[in-house]
């Protein structure tokens, strides 16, 4: 008999944390966290959370005995949320929601879960940062490195329905990327097993180009297939066209083991055939 209600305290309800959240207070959970503006506070508060609205620099407590999950991106000194924390001694377990970008490129090659780290941008560098100051907290920590994540609301369809698709073909690119349902059942499954610590990696079982995965989607709504535009004279943010300097496939093969997890989405047409059941057209 559970003498005590679990309780998870995440820094930065974002869109995947807010799915982890709401999964678990239908299972019976106390989900607390924080946010950074009231209307956002509110909007949750209805939902069930309990929300601190926090400036990101100011210390917080979460409550003794809750799981802490951390999602606020780092900045040149590492993660807020760390430097912010009175203490870690009573948090039942600890997972940091970092990147794959801090393997670098790897050439189209695989990148498991024990694979070095070769940040290759100050994003990337900040990442591991963050990741090493987490892993000093305490010997009940693991990193999650995620790829491209997509779900309801973002995804291919809203680009492609905005007009703002576009198909970019550099030859031998591929990424990797996770349905948002599956990290949510992943990081549940992990805070179920707390003696779980080390690097995990949530992903689908399909990595792909990206000008594929557009392709598809356009299908899917009967949309006209964006034309593909050369990498090379393409226009794109400095950020899209930094994603494009890495290529690498993320490996899952540890994780699943240790958590006994397995997306339920493993490849994007389904992840995507699944958006657009809840989405519509």
């Amino acid at each position: 008999m559970t003498l005590q209600q679990d309780q998870l305290f995440a820094f930065g309800l974002g869109y995947t944390a807010e799915t982890l959240g709401r999964r678990l207070i239908d299972e019976g959970w106390r989900v607390a966290g924080t946010v950074r503006s009231e209307d956002k506070a509110e909007r949750l508060r209805a939902l069930g959370f309990d929300i601190t609205v926090w400036d990101g620099t100011s210390a917080i407590k979460p409550p003794d005995g809750a799981h802490w999950l951390i999602s606020v991106p780092p900045h040149d000194t590492g993660c807020p949320a760390f430097l912010a924390a009175e203490t870690a001694d009573t948090a039942a377990s600890i997972t940091y929601l970092s990147t794959t970008g801090v393997y670098g490129d790897l050439g189209g090659d695989w990148a498991y879960e024990w694979t070095p780290v070769n940040p290759q941008s100050d994003r990337a560098r900040r990442r591991v940062l963050a990741e090493l100051q987490w892993q000093s907290a305490g010997d009940n920590v693991s990193i999650v490195r995620l790829p491209g994540i997509y779900g309801p609301g973002r995804s291919a369809f809203a680009r492609l329905r905005s007009g703002r698709a576009k198909r970019i073909v550099k030859p031998g690119q591929v990424f990797s990327r996770v349905h948002v349902d599956d990290i949510a059942s992943g990081l549940e499954a992990r805070l179920k097993r707390p003696e779980t610590t080390g690097v995990l990696h949530f992903c689908d079982d399909q990595p792909a180009p990206p000008q594929d995965v557009v392709a598809f989607a356009a299908e899917l709504i009967g949309a006209e297939i964006p034309p593909d535009e050369p990498f090379e004279t393409a226009e794109l943010s400095d950020m899209a066209r930094s994603f494009y300097s890495e290529c690498k496939r993320i490996a899952n093969g540890r994780t699943k083991s240790v958590l006994g997890w397995v997306p339920k989405y493993k490849t994007y047409h389904a992840g995507l055939a699944a958006v657009l059941a809840v989405e519509g057209t």
